[in-house]
Protein backbone atom coordinates (compact mmCIF):
# COMPACT_ATOMS: atom_id res chain seq x y z
CA UNK A 1 0.00 0.00 0.00
CA UNK A 2 1.01 3.35 -0.75
CA UNK A 3 1.13 6.48 1.53
CA UNK A 4 0.79 10.08 1.21
CA UNK A 5 4.87 10.67 0.98
CA UNK A 6 5.76 8.34 -1.94
CA UNK A 7 7.47 10.33 -4.85
CA UNK A 8 5.49 11.48 -8.15
CA UNK A 9 7.20 9.50 -10.37
CA UNK A 10 5.13 6.06 -9.79
CA UNK A 11 2.36 8.04 -9.41
CA UNK A 12 2.10 9.56 -12.84
CA UNK A 13 3.02 6.09 -14.49
CA UNK A 14 0.56 4.69 -13.05
CA UNK A 15 -2.03 6.65 -14.04
CA UNK A 16 -0.23 6.88 -17.69
CA UNK A 17 -0.85 2.72 -17.24
CA UNK A 18 -4.87 2.89 -16.50
CA UNK A 19 -4.85 5.25 -19.05
CA UNK A 20 -3.46 3.35 -21.34
CA UNK A 21 -5.79 0.52 -20.77
CA UNK A 22 -9.22 2.34 -20.54
CA UNK A 23 -8.71 3.39 -24.10
CA UNK A 24 -7.45 0.34 -25.18
CA UNK A 25 -10.87 -0.60 -23.67
CA UNK A 26 -13.40 1.46 -24.46
CA UNK A 27 -11.93 2.65 -27.74
CA UNK A 28 -13.21 1.86 -31.48
CA UNK A 29 -9.76 0.63 -32.24
CA UNK A 30 -9.21 -0.82 -35.75
CA UNK A 31 -11.58 -1.59 -38.49
CA UNK A 32 -12.59 -5.32 -38.91
CA UNK A 33 -10.69 -6.91 -41.64
CA UNK A 34 -12.62 -8.01 -44.98
CA UNK A 35 -13.81 -11.70 -45.30
CA UNK A 36 -11.63 -14.29 -46.84
CA UNK A 37 -14.15 -14.14 -49.48
CA UNK A 38 -14.12 -10.76 -50.74
CA UNK A 39 -10.88 -9.13 -51.61
CA UNK A 40 -10.22 -5.80 -49.43
CA UNK A 41 -11.40 -2.76 -51.89
CA UNK A 42 -9.58 0.49 -51.26
CA UNK A 43 -10.95 3.68 -50.68
CA UNK A 44 -9.80 5.75 -54.16
CA UNK A 45 -11.51 2.37 -56.14
CA UNK A 46 -14.65 2.30 -54.02
CA UNK A 47 -15.12 6.12 -54.12
CA UNK A 48 -14.71 5.90 -57.94
CA UNK A 49 -17.24 3.45 -58.48
CA UNK A 50 -19.87 4.84 -56.12
CA UNK A 51 -22.79 6.55 -57.53
CA UNK A 52 -22.90 9.09 -54.81
CA UNK A 53 -20.45 11.59 -54.95
CA UNK A 54 -19.57 12.44 -51.67
CA UNK A 55 -20.51 15.76 -50.00
CA UNK A 56 -23.75 15.83 -51.79
CA UNK A 57 -27.14 15.84 -49.64
CA UNK A 58 -30.06 13.12 -50.31
CA UNK A 59 -32.00 14.81 -53.26
CA UNK A 60 -29.06 15.11 -55.38
CA UNK A 61 -27.69 11.37 -54.14
CA UNK A 62 -31.34 9.99 -55.33
CA UNK A 63 -30.85 11.80 -58.68
CA UNK A 64 -27.87 10.61 -59.14
CA UNK A 65 -29.30 6.75 -58.47
CA UNK A 66 -31.87 7.09 -60.78
CA UNK A 67 -29.52 8.85 -63.63
CA UNK A 68 -27.35 6.09 -63.38
CA UNK A 69 -29.62 3.51 -62.89
CA UNK A 70 -30.35 0.43 -65.59
CA UNK A 71 -33.91 -0.10 -64.45
CA UNK A 72 -36.48 0.92 -66.50
CA UNK A 73 -40.42 0.71 -66.23
CA UNK A 74 -40.97 -0.51 -69.84
CA UNK A 75 -38.64 -3.84 -69.33
CA UNK A 76 -41.24 -7.00 -69.81
CA UNK A 77 -42.27 -9.14 -67.42
CA UNK A 78 -39.85 -11.46 -66.01
CA UNK A 79 -41.82 -14.60 -65.54
CA UNK A 80 -39.60 -17.59 -64.56
CA UNK A 81 -39.17 -20.78 -66.40
CA UNK A 82 -41.19 -23.33 -64.58
CA UNK A 83 -44.06 -21.06 -64.58
CA UNK A 84 -47.57 -22.52 -66.33
CA UNK A 85 -49.52 -19.49 -67.27
CA UNK A 86 -53.12 -20.78 -66.15
CA UNK A 87 -54.85 -18.20 -68.31
CA UNK A 88 -52.96 -19.30 -71.40
CA UNK A 89 -54.31 -22.46 -70.99
CA UNK A 90 -57.94 -21.90 -70.49
CA UNK A 91 -58.43 -19.21 -72.88
CA UNK A 92 -55.98 -19.97 -75.23
CA UNK A 93 -58.78 -18.42 -78.02
CA UNK A 94 -58.18 -14.49 -76.62
CA UNK A 95 -61.69 -14.38 -75.58
CA UNK A 96 -62.00 -11.23 -73.64
CA UNK A 97 -62.66 -11.10 -69.77
CA UNK A 98 -61.90 -13.00 -67.05
CA UNK A 99 -64.90 -15.85 -67.32
CA UNK A 100 -66.03 -17.89 -70.17
CA UNK A 101 -69.93 -17.72 -70.86
CA UNK A 102 -71.78 -20.31 -69.19
CA UNK A 103 -73.30 -22.61 -71.87
CA UNK A 104 -77.16 -23.44 -71.79
CA UNK A 105 -76.39 -27.11 -70.33
CA UNK A 106 -74.98 -25.35 -67.18
CA UNK A 107 -77.78 -22.91 -67.10
CA UNK A 108 -80.35 -25.61 -67.17
CA UNK A 109 -78.44 -28.13 -64.60
CA UNK A 110 -77.93 -24.96 -62.39
CA UNK A 111 -81.60 -23.66 -61.96
CA UNK A 112 -83.04 -27.05 -62.03
CA UNK A 113 -80.60 -28.40 -58.83
CA UNK A 114 -81.70 -25.46 -57.35
CA UNK A 115 -85.87 -26.03 -57.76
CA UNK A 116 -85.15 -29.71 -56.69
CA UNK A 117 -83.73 -28.65 -53.69
CA UNK A 118 -86.65 -25.35 -52.89
CA UNK A 119 -89.67 -26.12 -55.42
CA UNK A 120 -91.49 -23.50 -53.85
CA UNK A 121 -89.16 -21.07 -55.64
CA UNK A 122 -90.89 -21.53 -58.86
CA UNK A 123 -93.34 -18.93 -58.29
CA UNK A 124 -90.69 -16.28 -57.63
CA UNK A 125 -88.05 -16.87 -59.87
CA UNK A 126 -89.54 -18.58 -62.90
CA UNK A 127 -89.64 -14.96 -64.47
CA UNK A 128 -86.02 -14.58 -64.75
CA UNK A 129 -85.52 -18.07 -65.82
CA UNK A 130 -87.58 -17.44 -69.00
CA UNK A 131 -86.07 -14.40 -69.38
CA UNK A 132 -82.81 -15.76 -69.06
CA UNK A 133 -83.49 -18.19 -72.15
CA UNK A 134 -85.60 -16.19 -74.26
CA UNK A 135 -82.63 -14.09 -74.31
CA UNK A 136 -80.20 -17.40 -75.68
CA UNK A 137 -82.89 -19.26 -77.28
CA UNK A 138 -82.17 -17.49 -80.56
CA UNK A 139 -82.05 -20.27 -83.47
CA UNK A 140 -84.32 -23.91 -83.81
CA UNK A 141 -80.98 -25.96 -82.65
CA UNK A 142 -80.93 -23.81 -79.50
CA UNK A 143 -84.88 -24.48 -78.91
CA UNK A 144 -84.35 -28.14 -79.38
CA UNK A 145 -81.51 -28.39 -77.09
CA UNK A 146 -83.94 -26.63 -74.37
CA UNK A 147 -86.17 -29.47 -74.89
CA UNK A 148 -83.68 -32.50 -74.77
CA UNK A 149 -82.26 -30.71 -71.66
CA UNK A 150 -85.49 -30.31 -69.27
CA UNK A 151 -86.53 -33.45 -70.64
CA UNK A 152 -83.64 -35.30 -69.51
CA UNK A 153 -83.59 -33.32 -66.11
CA UNK A 154 -86.85 -33.78 -65.38
CA UNK A 155 -86.78 -37.94 -66.33
CA UNK A 156 -83.60 -38.63 -64.27
CA UNK A 157 -83.94 -36.45 -61.10
CA UNK A 158 -86.07 -38.78 -58.79
CA UNK A 159 -89.23 -36.43 -57.78
CA UNK A 160 -88.60 -33.93 -60.05
CA UNK A 161 -91.29 -34.78 -62.53
CA UNK A 162 -93.83 -32.46 -61.44
CA UNK A 163 -92.09 -29.35 -61.22
CA UNK A 164 -90.54 -30.09 -64.27
CA UNK A 165 -94.13 -30.94 -65.41
CA UNK A 166 -94.99 -27.21 -64.25
CA UNK A 167 -92.12 -25.46 -65.57
CA UNK A 168 -92.69 -26.84 -69.38
CA UNK A 169 -96.30 -26.20 -68.99
CA UNK A 170 -94.63 -22.46 -68.27
CA UNK A 171 -92.40 -22.46 -70.94
CA UNK A 172 -94.67 -23.56 -73.27
CA UNK A 173 -96.65 -20.31 -73.11
CA UNK A 174 -93.22 -17.99 -72.73
CA UNK A 175 -91.08 -18.74 -74.82
CA UNK A 176 -91.11 -16.59 -77.37
CA UNK A 177 -89.08 -18.54 -80.58
CA UNK A 178 -91.13 -20.71 -83.01
CA UNK A 179 -89.62 -22.23 -85.53
CA UNK A 180 -91.19 -23.96 -88.67
CA UNK A 181 -90.31 -27.19 -86.78
CA UNK A 182 -92.46 -26.13 -83.96
CA UNK A 183 -92.76 -23.96 -80.74
CA UNK A 184 -91.59 -25.63 -77.25
CA UNK A 185 -94.74 -27.48 -76.54
CA UNK A 186 -94.93 -28.62 -79.95
CA UNK A 187 -90.75 -29.98 -79.99
CA UNK A 188 -91.99 -31.72 -76.16
CA UNK A 189 -94.50 -33.79 -77.18
CA UNK A 190 -92.65 -34.83 -80.32
CA UNK A 191 -89.52 -35.52 -77.65
CA UNK A 192 -91.90 -37.90 -75.41
CA UNK A 193 -93.65 -39.48 -78.83
CA UNK A 194 -89.63 -40.81 -79.18
CA UNK A 195 -90.23 -42.60 -75.98
CA UNK A 196 -93.65 -43.78 -76.61
CA UNK A 197 -93.01 -46.02 -79.51
CA UNK A 198 -90.20 -47.97 -77.86
CA UNK A 199 -93.06 -49.01 -75.11
CA UNK A 200 -93.05 -52.51 -76.27
CA UNK A 201 -89.29 -53.12 -76.16
CA UNK A 202 -88.73 -50.80 -72.89
CA UNK A 203 -91.31 -52.82 -70.34
CA UNK A 204 -89.06 -56.22 -71.34
CA UNK A 205 -85.89 -54.46 -71.27
CA UNK A 206 -83.04 -54.73 -68.78
CA UNK A 207 -83.63 -52.93 -64.97
CA UNK A 208 -81.63 -49.91 -66.39
CA UNK A 209 -84.12 -49.65 -69.41
CA UNK A 210 -86.88 -50.14 -67.12
CA UNK A 211 -86.36 -47.71 -64.84
CA UNK A 212 -85.61 -44.89 -67.53
CA UNK A 213 -89.04 -45.79 -69.22
CA UNK A 214 -91.06 -45.74 -65.57
CA UNK A 215 -89.69 -42.26 -64.66
CA UNK A 216 -90.75 -41.10 -68.51
CA UNK A 217 -94.34 -42.55 -67.80
CA UNK A 218 -94.23 -40.79 -64.55
CA UNK A 219 -93.82 -37.70 -66.24
CA UNK A 220 -96.06 -38.10 -69.24
CA UNK A 221 -98.88 -38.79 -66.47
CA UNK A 222 -97.41 -35.19 -64.60
CA UNK A 223 -97.65 -33.41 -67.72
CA UNK A 224 -101.12 -34.56 -68.77
CA UNK A 225 -102.31 -33.20 -65.21
CA UNK A 226 -99.90 -29.67 -65.61
CA UNK A 227 -100.01 -29.15 -69.41
CA UNK A 228 -102.06 -26.32 -70.57
CA UNK A 229 -103.56 -25.98 -73.98
CA UNK A 230 -105.18 -23.07 -75.16
CA UNK A 231 -108.00 -23.09 -77.63
CA UNK A 232 -109.04 -19.53 -78.79
CA UNK A 233 -111.00 -17.90 -75.93
CA UNK A 234 -112.47 -20.93 -74.07
CA UNK A 235 -110.25 -21.99 -71.00
CA UNK A 236 -107.28 -23.42 -70.83
CA UNK A 237 -107.65 -27.30 -71.32
CA UNK A 238 -105.70 -30.35 -70.83
CA UNK A 239 -103.21 -31.99 -73.80
CA UNK A 240 -105.90 -35.15 -74.82
CA UNK A 241 -103.20 -35.98 -77.07
CA UNK A 242 -101.88 -37.56 -73.86
CA UNK A 243 -104.83 -39.47 -72.74
CA UNK A 244 -104.62 -42.34 -75.38
CA UNK A 245 -100.70 -42.32 -74.90
CA UNK A 246 -101.16 -42.95 -71.30
CA UNK A 247 -103.79 -46.04 -71.70
CA UNK A 248 -101.17 -47.50 -74.52
CA UNK A 249 -98.80 -46.82 -71.94
CA UNK A 250 -100.50 -48.45 -68.87
CA UNK A 251 -101.58 -51.58 -71.47
CA UNK A 252 -97.80 -51.96 -72.12
CA UNK A 253 -96.94 -52.21 -68.37
CA UNK A 254 -99.40 -54.58 -67.69
CA UNK A 255 -98.76 -56.87 -70.59
CA UNK A 256 -95.57 -57.53 -68.83
CA UNK A 257 -96.57 -57.89 -65.63
CA UNK A 258 -93.37 -57.86 -63.66
CA UNK A 259 -92.96 -56.31 -60.06
CA UNK A 260 -91.53 -53.04 -61.49
CA UNK A 261 -94.00 -52.40 -64.22
CA UNK A 262 -96.88 -53.05 -61.99
CA UNK A 263 -95.47 -51.02 -59.46
CA UNK A 264 -94.81 -48.27 -61.85
CA UNK A 265 -98.97 -48.70 -63.39
CA UNK A 266 -99.78 -48.35 -59.49
CA UNK A 267 -98.08 -45.04 -59.12
CA UNK A 268 -99.74 -43.74 -62.21
CA UNK A 269 -102.93 -44.67 -61.61
CA UNK A 270 -102.60 -43.19 -58.11
CA UNK A 271 -101.35 -40.08 -59.51
CA UNK A 272 -104.05 -39.69 -62.82
CA UNK A 273 -106.60 -42.88 -62.02
CA UNK A 274 -109.34 -40.30 -60.95
CA UNK A 275 -108.62 -38.00 -63.72
CA UNK A 276 -108.27 -40.22 -65.82
CA UNK A 277 -111.48 -42.14 -64.86
CA UNK A 278 -113.92 -38.44 -65.06
CA UNK A 279 -112.57 -38.03 -68.92
CA UNK A 280 -113.22 -40.83 -70.16
CA UNK A 281 -116.47 -41.32 -68.63
CA UNK A 282 -117.35 -37.54 -70.05
CA UNK A 283 -116.30 -39.24 -73.55
CA UNK A 284 -118.93 -41.96 -72.93
CA UNK A 285 -115.89 -44.64 -73.26
CA UNK A 286 -115.04 -47.29 -70.48
CA UNK A 287 -111.48 -47.65 -70.80
CA UNK A 288 -111.25 -47.67 -67.28
CA UNK A 289 -113.22 -50.77 -66.40
CA UNK A 290 -110.72 -52.29 -69.06
CA UNK A 291 -107.96 -51.16 -66.94
CA UNK A 292 -109.28 -52.26 -63.55
CA UNK A 293 -110.30 -56.06 -65.81
CA UNK A 294 -106.87 -56.01 -66.21
CA UNK A 295 -105.71 -55.45 -62.94
CA UNK A 296 -108.15 -58.22 -61.27
CA UNK A 297 -107.00 -60.48 -64.17
CA UNK A 298 -103.62 -60.05 -63.09
CA UNK A 299 -104.11 -60.55 -59.05
CA UNK A 300 -105.87 -64.19 -59.88
CA UNK A 301 -103.37 -65.22 -62.72
CA UNK A 302 -100.12 -63.80 -62.83
CA UNK A 303 -96.81 -64.67 -60.96
CA UNK A 304 -96.09 -60.96 -58.62
CA UNK A 305 -95.04 -61.15 -55.54
CA UNK A 306 -97.18 -60.35 -52.44
CA UNK A 307 -95.93 -56.92 -52.06
CA UNK A 308 -97.09 -56.36 -55.96
CA UNK A 309 -100.21 -57.86 -55.80
CA UNK A 310 -101.43 -56.30 -51.90
CA UNK A 311 -100.59 -52.82 -54.00
CA UNK A 312 -103.14 -53.70 -56.91
CA UNK A 313 -105.83 -55.04 -54.47
CA UNK A 314 -104.85 -51.49 -52.66
CA UNK A 315 -105.64 -49.65 -56.04
CA UNK A 316 -108.76 -52.06 -56.49
CA UNK A 317 -110.21 -50.96 -52.88
CA UNK A 318 -109.02 -46.90 -53.61
CA UNK A 319 -111.20 -47.28 -57.14
CA UNK A 320 -114.10 -48.28 -55.82
CA UNK A 321 -114.39 -45.74 -53.44
CA UNK A 322 -114.11 -43.03 -56.21
CA UNK A 323 -110.51 -42.38 -55.98
CA UNK A 324 -111.26 -41.85 -52.20
CA UNK A 325 -113.01 -38.70 -53.17
CA UNK A 326 -116.58 -37.06 -51.18
CA UNK A 327 -118.37 -35.28 -53.18
CA UNK A 328 -122.06 -34.80 -51.24
CA UNK A 329 -120.31 -34.37 -47.64
CA UNK A 330 -123.04 -33.08 -45.24
CA UNK A 331 -122.33 -29.25 -43.51
CA UNK A 332 -120.67 -29.52 -40.80
CA UNK A 333 -123.79 -28.73 -38.12
CA UNK A 334 -125.35 -31.12 -40.04
CA UNK A 335 -122.92 -33.83 -39.99
CA UNK A 336 -124.15 -37.00 -38.50
CA UNK A 337 -121.66 -40.84 -38.96
CA UNK A 338 -124.58 -41.54 -41.44
CA UNK A 339 -124.80 -38.72 -43.60
CA UNK A 340 -121.10 -37.36 -43.37
CA UNK A 341 -118.49 -39.98 -44.44
CA UNK A 342 -115.76 -37.51 -43.47
CA UNK A 343 -117.49 -37.36 -39.70
CA UNK A 344 -115.35 -39.20 -37.77
CA UNK A 345 -112.00 -37.63 -39.93
CA UNK A 346 -110.96 -35.13 -36.99
CA UNK A 347 -111.71 -37.37 -33.87
CA UNK A 348 -108.64 -38.44 -32.08
CA UNK A 349 -107.16 -41.64 -31.85
CA UNK A 350 -107.16 -43.10 -28.28
CA UNK A 351 -104.72 -46.44 -27.92
CA UNK A 352 -105.55 -49.37 -25.69
CA UNK A 353 -103.45 -50.79 -22.73
CA UNK A 354 -102.43 -53.36 -25.28
CA UNK A 355 -101.51 -50.95 -27.99
CA UNK A 356 -104.81 -51.65 -29.90
CA UNK A 357 -106.42 -48.39 -31.54
CA UNK A 358 -109.89 -47.10 -31.20
CA UNK A 359 -111.47 -44.03 -32.20
CA UNK A 360 -115.38 -43.31 -32.87
CA UNK A 361 -115.66 -45.06 -35.67
CA UNK A 362 -115.39 -48.62 -33.99
CA UNK A 363 -118.39 -49.93 -33.07
CA UNK A 364 -119.60 -50.99 -29.51
CA UNK A 365 -117.31 -50.29 -26.80
CA UNK A 366 -116.20 -47.11 -27.69
CA UNK A 367 -118.48 -44.99 -25.87
CA UNK A 368 -117.20 -47.01 -23.13
CA UNK A 369 -113.65 -47.33 -23.59
CA UNK A 370 -113.61 -42.96 -23.84
CA UNK A 371 -115.73 -43.16 -20.59
CA UNK A 372 -112.96 -44.73 -18.91
CA UNK A 373 -110.19 -43.16 -20.88
CA UNK A 374 -111.64 -39.39 -20.18
CA UNK A 375 -110.69 -39.36 -16.18
CA UNK A 376 -106.82 -40.19 -17.26
CA UNK A 377 -107.46 -37.27 -19.98
CA UNK A 378 -108.41 -35.06 -17.89
CA UNK A 379 -105.97 -35.68 -14.97
CA UNK A 380 -103.39 -35.58 -17.28
CA UNK A 381 -104.83 -32.03 -18.54
CA UNK A 382 -105.54 -31.11 -15.05
CA UNK A 383 -101.57 -31.72 -14.37
CA UNK A 384 -100.39 -30.09 -17.42
CA UNK A 385 -101.86 -26.67 -16.33
CA UNK A 386 -100.43 -27.37 -13.10
CA UNK A 387 -96.61 -27.31 -13.96
CA UNK A 388 -97.26 -24.33 -15.46
CA UNK A 389 -97.94 -22.79 -12.79
CA UNK A 390 -95.47 -24.86 -11.13
CA UNK A 391 -97.15 -26.41 -8.82
CA UNK A 392 -98.40 -30.06 -8.88
CA UNK A 393 -100.76 -29.98 -6.14
CA UNK A 394 -102.96 -26.73 -7.08
CA UNK A 395 -103.71 -24.54 -9.85
CA UNK A 396 -104.13 -20.77 -9.55
CA UNK A 397 -106.77 -19.42 -9.05
CA UNK A 398 -107.28 -17.53 -11.97
CA UNK A 399 -105.40 -20.36 -14.34
CA UNK A 400 -108.27 -23.15 -12.38
CA UNK A 401 -111.26 -20.53 -13.55
CA UNK A 402 -109.71 -19.83 -17.41
CA UNK A 403 -109.26 -23.79 -17.70
CA UNK A 404 -112.63 -24.30 -16.57
CA UNK A 405 -114.64 -21.98 -18.46
CA UNK A 406 -112.25 -23.70 -21.61
CA UNK A 407 -113.58 -26.87 -20.89
CA UNK A 408 -117.66 -26.03 -20.87
CA UNK A 409 -116.53 -23.74 -23.85
CA UNK A 410 -115.39 -26.51 -25.76
CA UNK A 411 -118.42 -28.51 -24.72
CA UNK A 412 -120.53 -26.02 -25.57
CA UNK A 413 -119.51 -26.13 -29.60
CA UNK A 414 -119.55 -30.00 -29.39
CA UNK A 415 -123.36 -29.83 -28.61
CA UNK A 416 -123.92 -27.80 -31.31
Amino acid sequence: MYNSSSSSTPSSSSSSEAGDIRSSVFSPGEPLRQPRTSPPVSDSSAESRSPIPSGHNSSSAADALVKNSKLSAAAPEFVPGCYASFQDDVYSDDSEGHYPEPSLADFIQDFVSHLNLSPGSLESEIDYITDTLNSCVTTEEILQELVELIYVQSTSIPNFAYTGARLCNHLSHHIRLSPASGNFRQLLLQRCRTEYEQREQAVRGDPGTQKRFHSYVLFLGELYLNLEIKSGKDTPGRANVLLGALKDLLNALFSHPDDPNLMCAVKLLKLSGSILDDTWKEKGQSDMDEVIKKIEDICLDAKCSRDARQMLLKLLELQSSNWGRVHTAAVSSDATPDNDPNYFMNEPTFYTTDGTPFTAADPGEYRQRLQSALPYIYNEGMLLCCSFCGDEDEMDPEIEEAFERFCMESDARRKK
